[in-house]
């Protein structure tokens, strides 16, 4: 697997989202879910529509199988991604045993190279520079969820690393590198 860049500007991310919003929901969302929660790209694609939804509205948080720890795992579903899945939501008739990245051409979600192919080329639409894959999306949740004051610790167990130095690494943040974090509390 080929090294890629988390997408460390706000106003890049803003750009994605704007040039997947035009191009289609499913996609927007697939971008939005997956820099908002860190889930693996394999497992974004292999989420149904009763794992974010409960029959009457959307669920706080996904759980996940993780095979390396044998534990659940949850990922919280903010409101970036439930406007989405919202928007979603209103736009396709779903059934719960649906996949929620469904192809267009079958009833089976889309492959991880055409979600490649969807991240890949709205970054370059947008001209942002470096290596974008799938792996961007979870290294842009890391990165940020780190520049906004989440513990390391935290990261790190959403990553199931093994020190902080891995995952600094991963996110591509320089140990002793000068740049201010916001713990922003918003109470």
């Amino acid at each position: 697997m080929e090294y890629v860049d988390p997408i460390k500007d706000i106003k890049s991310i803003n750009k994605i989202k704007e040039i997947l919003r035009h191009q289609s929901q499913r996609d927007l969302l697939l971008f939005v879910l997956g820099i908002n929660t860190g889930i693996r790209v394999s497992d974004l694609l292999s989420l149904k529509i009763s794992d974010v939804w409960d029959g009457k509205e959307i669920k706080e948080f996904i759980y996940l199988n993780d095979l390396n720890s044998d534990e659940n795992k949850a990922f919280y579903l903010n409101n970036s991604v439930k406007k989405e899945l919202k928007k979603y939501f209103t736009q396709h008739d779903c059934s719960e045993c649906d996949y929620l990245f469904k192809s267009k051409k079958n009833n089976q979600p889309i492959t991880r190279q055409q979600a490649y192919r969807i991240i890949n080329n709205a970054a370059k639409e947008a001209g942002i520079p470096g290596k974008i894959g799938t792996h961007t999306l979870r290294k842009t949740f890391g990165y940020h969820a780190y520049r906004k004051g989440i513990a390391i610790s935290i990261i790190m167990s959403i990553y199931n690393h093994h020190s902080s130095a891995e995952t600094l690494r991963y996110l591509g943040i320089e140990r002793g590198g000068k740049q201010l974090i916001k713990v922003d509390v918003n109470l």
